[in-house]
């Protein structure tokens, strides 16, 4: 999906060695972790995949009974927590705790997110690289918490990327009230301890640490990226919200309602699935419920994802 590019130097600030013990996947010297958030309101899905209908998923009987009830598509906020070259890295924050939001299920959560990440091994002061595959308000919340009354850096150490063209679109257009109130929460304060870097994303991908690269995925937002692990053993893909669910494998032209350019989205999803198909990569959901993982095969003229569900990960893998 990409190709090799010089590999830069991001020095371990890690204070302990990684681990890799736990519950995630295994690449073969790159682990992956699931860390939860919420589950999202079971009104999310009619809302963000308006076509996801129950008729469309019937179509899919795959899906159920996991990532969708009789009716609905089922969604999850959780970021991944990845061991590779002896740096944790954070791919995507989520929603965070104590956000003003527009959106009700979003606003003002309490959840225990940094410890569940500190249980997996990643306490907030040991991360080295927080990777943000585009500035939604669901992907950058926890990349801050309040300290006293101000917003500061949950990840005090590391380094903050995104690409070039997610940064240069955000900046450049008109932002309504509740986006701004995000760039003011998650995104302005980290930029503002010189911890954010904006990182240029050519289309055969770039290399941002030891086995993981960021591979162009617009549509949902211009400057989006989805993020590729080569581990020993085999490859993962973490997707972003270039593919929100798995009833998109079914039916790739199902979009969300919230992307900028739908059809750069279908063109996108329907490259990544036509790649991804067959191979024993996996394909990690950002949005995915429980099992979240699983690789893609071809049926008819369509694709279904095979589910992965993780696996007890012994010490040493990363």
């Amino acid at each position: 999906m990409s190709t090799s590019t010089p590999r830069p130097t991001v020095p371990s600030t890690s204070s302990t060695p990684s681990t890799g013990t736990g519950t995630g996947w295994s690449l073969g010297g790159i682990a992956v972790h699931r860390i939860d958030e919420i589950e999202l309101p079971r009104q999310t899905g009619p809302w963000l995949l308006p076509d996801a209908t129950k008729e469309v998923l019937d179509e899919a009987s795959w899906l159920r009974p996991d990532f969708a009830d009789a009716e609905v598509p089922r969604l999850a906020s959780h970021s991944f927590a990845v061991e590779a070259g002896g740096l944790r890295i954070v791919v995507d924050t989520g929603i965070g705790n104590g956000k003003q939001r527009a959106n009700p299920a979003w606003n003002g959560l309490d959840t225990d997110f940094l410890a569940r990440l500190a249980a997996a091994g990643f306490p907030s002061e040991s991360v080295d690289l927080v990777i943000t595959t585009h500035l939604h308000t669901d992907h950058v919340g926890w990349n801050t918490r309040l300290v006293g009354e101000d917003w500061a850096p949950t990840f005090p150490r590391a380094r903050y990327l995104t690409s070039r063209a997610e940064s240069v679109h955000w900046d450049s257009v008109e932002l309504d009230e509740a986006r701004r109130q995000m760039f003011r929460d998650s995104v302005t304060p980290v930029r503002d301890a010189g911890q954010y870097d904006v990182v240029d994303v050519p289309e055969r991908g770039r290399e941002v640490a030891p086995g993981v690269f960021l591979v162009p995925a617009p549509g949902h937002t211009p400057g989006q990226v989805a993020v590729e692990l080569r581990g020993g053993d085999r490859r993962a893909l973490i997707t972003g919200d270039s593919i929100h669910h798995p009833v998109q494998l079914s039916h790739p032209h199902v979009h969300s309602c919230v992307d900028i350019d739908s059809a750069q989205a279908v063109r996108t999803r329907a490259r990544m699935l036509d790649t991804l198909a067959d191979t024993d990569t996996l394909l990690l959901g950002t949005h995915f419920p429980r099992p979240t993982a699983g690789t893609v095969r071809r049926e008819g003229d369509r694709y279904r994802l095979l589910a992965e569900p993780a696996g007890e990960l012994s010490g040493g893998v990363a």
